[in-house]
């Protein structure tokens, strides 16, 4: 049998009454370690997430805070962009790795026709 679809894993982790492929999929649960640790991660999350009390939700933080936030993209958004040093470098690169290919091609080229003394004829 395949790995147990993480949808699956999910559903029997809630509790949910899913399907009758269950035999088959708990069968394969206990053969096979990942599929046993996957379904034992999200029976803790979901564990967790049940436990989960209103005191554990996050709160609204202070009007301070939001200023700060606003203040410091306001300040951000007039400063000028600095250039970024690995776009610079990086520019560099190409351009000496052009500069290196137009040479090579530059001598071969010059090698074809012109690189022959003078009184000497080519085949």
């Amino acid at each position: 049998m395949p790995h147990v679809e993480s949808a699956h894993l999910m559903e029997l982790a809630l509790g949910n009454d899913v399907s009758s492929e269950d035999p088959g999929a708990l069968r394969h649960i206990a053969a096979c370690n990942r599929c046993r640790e996957e379904l034992s991660q999200i029976t803790r999350v979901v564990v967790t997430a049940r436990d989960v009390e209103e005191s554990d939700l996050p709160t609204t933080p202070p009007e301070r805070v939001w200023q700060r936030i606003a203040h410091q993209l306001s300040a951000a958004s007039a400063e000028p962009p600095r250039p970024r040093r690995s776009t610079n470098r990086h520019a560099r690169t190409i351009r000496c790795a052009l500069g290196l290919l137009v040479g090579i091609v530059f001598i071969w080229w010059w090698g074809r026709g012109h690189g022959t003394a003078p009184g000497i004829t080519g085949p």
